[in-house]
């Protein structure tokens, strides 16, 4: 492998290249993860979306697939917070990695038991507060990528986020990444290496239906948009006539039309109207969001569940990085990352002038 390939990252997660598939909700299972860790990246299972007793049934299967080491992303705001980094320890997980930066308490209790760990950021000043209370890796993500994101492009966050670094933990960047050259690039700009959603999501690893696949090859670079209107947070989805309907209605009708589908989507979330409405108060009273957000946030975890694992199209909320627009095919994860080092080989043999005629 090419020397420019070999970074702290490495070191630090245990894995073979620097690439890192992130904890995609409902995506990064067993079979994806245990793939990717196969084929010398580093993946990450998403137990945000599991339950306790799920997440210790996806840690003892990943185990079964794959000897390489992995790590798990969770949410530090989550009621069994506690349980679950205990689980962590005692199955001796390398990595954990969070959606939301966890207080210091957490990550010193992580670090007395030999835990790393690695949160997501999507901004400079995140990045300055993590650096203070102590982290081991800070994964960085850019405008473009998927799901709960941020507006500044990752061309300009991520030299930001490593000048704040300044080298004494490994940088790992994220948004708008899929090929060997994306790789190069992040490295140039000081990264140790890329984390990947969306490409990784779009493999025969993945367990997303088939069907829905087809809607993410589909969908152009123009196909997706940034909404606060799903959930009440920024959230790249790609457009649908949900999406499209919710992020285009007014104050006077966006509160009927959230209602309206909360009505036409009982069937997939279960829960009764009373339960919507108790969930939906104490959500209001907690984040103070406007009525039309806290009914379609409440329905999103489960509409996105019914789009992603049962594969119905038209609960229509498809979590996406703009790179979506740029990828047209459906290889293996070890396929993606074997393209992905021989393309940054390439790039680097090229730009040190071994390779002119590439």
């Amino acid at each position: 492998m090419h020397p420019a390939l070999t970074t702290p990252l490495l070191d630090l997660l245990g894995s073979k290249y620097p690439i890192v598939q992130t904890g995609m909700g409902w995506v990064a299972g067993p079979k994806l993860v245990s793939a990717t860790c196969n084929a010398g990246a580093f993946g990450i299972i998403a137990s945000a979306t599991m339950t306790y007793d799920e997440l210790v049934v996806a840690i003892a299967e990943t185990k079964k697939r794959t000897t390489a080491p992995f790590g798990v992303n969770m949410r530090a705001d989550a009621d069994d917070i506690m349980d679950r980094l205990k689980l962590l320890v005692a199955e001796g997980i390398p990595v954990a990695s969070f959606a939301q930066a966890p207080k210091k308490d957490l990550i010193e209790y992580l670090h007395d038991h030999g835990v790393k760990v690695m949160p997501s950021i999507g901004a400079k000043r995140h990045a300055e507060k993590v650096m203070e209370w102590g982290v081991d890796a800070i994964l960085v993500q850019g405008g473009e990528g998927g799901g709960h994101t941020g507006s500044v492009p990752t061309s300009l966050l991520l030299p930001e986020v490593v000048d704040v670094v300044g080298g004494r933990v490994p940088v790992v960047a994220a948004g708008g990444y899929f090929d060997g050259r994306g790789l190069v690039a992040a490295l140039a700009y000081g990264a140790s290496g890329i984390a990947m959603g969306t490409r990784f999501l779009l493999t025969s690893d993945s367990a997303v239906p088939m069907e829905v696949k087809k809607q993410y090859l589909g969908t152009a670079v123009t196909g997706t948009v940034v909404t606060t209107k799903v959930d009440g947070a920024p959230h790249r989805v790609i457009r649908t006539k949900l999406v499209d309907q919710m992020d285009g209605a007014s104050a006077i009708t966006a509160v009927p039309k959230a209602i309206a589908n909360a009505a036409k989507f009982r069937k997939y979330t279960g829960l009764s109207w009373i339960q919507m409405a108790k969930e939906g108060l104490d959500m209001k009273k907690r984040m103070d969001m406007p009525w039309a957000e806290v009914i379609m946030a409440g329905n999103t975890p489960i509409l996105t569940k019914a789009t992603l694992v049962d594969g119905e199209l038209d609960a229509g909320i498809l979590p996406t990085g703009q790179v979506v627009g740029v990828i047209d095919d459906l290889p293996s994860a070890a396929e993606v990352v074997n393209r992905i080092i021989a393309e940054a080989e390439t790039t680097l043999d090229r730009l040190a002038g071994r390779n002119p005629g590439s």
